[in-house]
């Protein structure tokens, strides 16, 4: 956990590597898990939801399964409150297959609703809000309007789960609400269990007062910072270890497992070396290659990852990785190599929504359901919720997985503003027959007499290089009196047109293209 005054970042390590890497700034406005008292904008029928305008710059979106009432199996099984991360990852999984009334007549337009964010703005879209709010504790998630009572399937003792959601019906009051046991929750006892439990009713009843009192759009109740978030979600007995560089989170720390987990307060160290703790556990190297097109495999291949708009396409190459004799065993430890890597990738870069692998083509049916099982193995390791289909005749591995903020990609990143995103820019040799294009086009306007170009030096230089003649040939040809200037200022592949005394801009209206 590195800390500064601008910045926080936790890094999960796994047998080395990193796997996770969390960021929080101040301008950053983490919403997931925030409540808020939303007034509805627009109920639209067509796709079963409605917008809420919760204060934020775009309307949140509101689908139907997230307000329509549940009705919960109190002997269900199916629990996993940490599968996505985040306190409303416990009941998403099971709306999907559900039917519901429609939605006009659940909600109204200008009513207003108590609504907790579930997934972050994405690009050109608003925040996802649900009306079934979950307040996350560290061995209980508490969920006020349900009458569910499960217990996480990451515990897979059957006595225990037994004795964890028999205990929890004991000590909910009647009509309380509902309650999940997590993962951490594993061997709780009746005076820790009661004490949570306490802390959380006593919260929603802060929520409850703060709403009543509230005008819509308001902010009612904001989730942990990352800091106590991850302690509180994460920190727990299958880790080795937390290293922390800053002496105020450390005191932090500790002071907040002496209440809810002391066992644990000896694995928490503070890193007292003068070598930055990211550099300590070469964190930085892999943090600057989550960002990069291509990653190198352990075998000599490689993999290419290229975000688009619909879905995240993942190439495998075999590179420099030939094999000895048998080609099936080379693709295969390509494939089996890419497919731990790409699990390994997804969550670093926290990529979500559809993804299409492009495995090495395999012929053995064999080959490729075990590449399949190596995938999802690591998959599982995921706290979001993944799902890979069978591999097709061509080598794909189409699959999905769950999207609660923006990619480290989109997140860290912004459009180029030379190339507008696509990675690529006009050569010099094209930029010249645009500029040769413009030039015809200004002569038949008949307007100018006299036109200054100017362009990247090195556009400028492959004029004057490669084709020393071209100024003279157009001039000839334009009848104009023409003449070429460099600007570093300008981008490779644009140029613009000045004409008249006073230099007047000319370029939009003859360089179409």
């Amino acid at each position: 956990m590195n800390t500064t005054a601008n910045e926080t970042r936790v890094a999960i390590l796994e047998d080395g590597d990193l796997v996770e890497l969390m960021v929080e700034r101040p301008d950053s406005n983490r919403l997931v898990g925030d409540i808020y008292l939303g007034r509805v904008e627009a109920v639209l029928p067509g796709i079963q939801a409605a917008f809420v305008d919760i204060g934020t710059e775009k309307a949140a979106f509101l689908h139907v399964s997230d307000v329509a009432r549940e009705d919960e199996d109190s002997d269900s099984d199916d629990d996993d409150d940490e599968a996505s991360g985040d306190a409303n990852g416990d009941t998403a999984g099971r709306k999907r297959s559900r039917r519901y009334p429609p939605i006009q007549e659940i909600v109204q337009k200008g009513e207003t609703l108590l609504v907790q964010v579930s997934k972050e703005p994405i690009g050109t879209k608003g925040p996802r809000v649900t009306a079934h709010i979950s307040l996350p504790g560290r061995f209980l998630v508490y969920m006020p309007q349900s009458d569910h009572v499960g217990v996480s399937r990451k515990i897979e003792d059957r006595e225990e789960r037994s004795r964890l959601r028999t205990l929890a019906r004991e000590i909910l009051p009647k009509n309380a609400g509902g309650l999940i046991v997590r993962t951490v929750g594993e061997e709780l006892t009746r005076e820790t269990f009661q004490r949570e439990l306490k802390s959380l009713l006593s919260t929603w009843k802060q929520i409850q007062r703060h709403s009543s009192r509230a005008r819509a759009p308001a902010s009612i109740h904001r989730e942990a910072k990352l800091t106590k978030g991850i302690i509180r979600d994460l920190f727990s007995g299958k880790v080795d270890s937390l290293t922390i560089d800053s002496e105020a989170v450390f005191e932090e720390v500790r002071h907040y497992l002496d209440q809810v987990d002391p066992a644990l307060i000896e694995r928490v160290k503070l890193l007292d070396e003068p070598v930055a703790l990211f550099d300590r556990y070469e964190i930085e190297a892999e943090i600057h290659e989550a960002f990069q097109r291509k990653v190198a495999l352990s075998s000599g291949g490689y993999i290419i990852i290229e975000p688009t708009e619909a879905l995240v396409s993942i190439d495998v190459n075999t590179g420099r990785y030939t094999g000895k004799r048998d080609p099936e065993k080379t693709i295969l430890k390509t494939n089996v190599d890419a497919a731990r890597e790409i699990a390994r990738q997804l969550r670093l870069r926290d990529i979500g929504g559809i993804i299409v692998c492009d495995f090495i083509d395999m012929e053995s049916k064999q080959n490729r359901e075990r590449v399949l099982q190596e995938l999802r193995t690591h998959l599982a390791r995921d706290r979001a919720r993944t799902k890979a289909f069978q591999v097709s005749d061509l080598g794909l591995i189409e699959m999905t997985r769950q999207r609660v903020r923006p990619s480290l990609y989109q997140s860290q990143t912004r459009t180029c503003p030379c190339c507008s995103g696509t990675g690529r820019i006009f050569t010099p040799e094209t930029m010249v027959r645009r500029i040769q294009r413009a030039i015809r086009r200004a002569a038949t306007d008949a307007r100018e007499k006299s036109i200054e170009i100017r362009l990247h030096p090195e556009i400028a230089l492959y004029i004057l290089e490669d084709e020393p003649a071209f100024m003279r040939h157009l001039e000839k040809e334009s009848g104009l009196n023409l003449n070429l200037r460099d600007d570093p200022l300008m981008e490779q592949d644009e140029f613009r047109l000045l004409a008249g005394p006073g230099k007047h801009d000319v370029t939009q209206r003859f360089a179409l293209g």
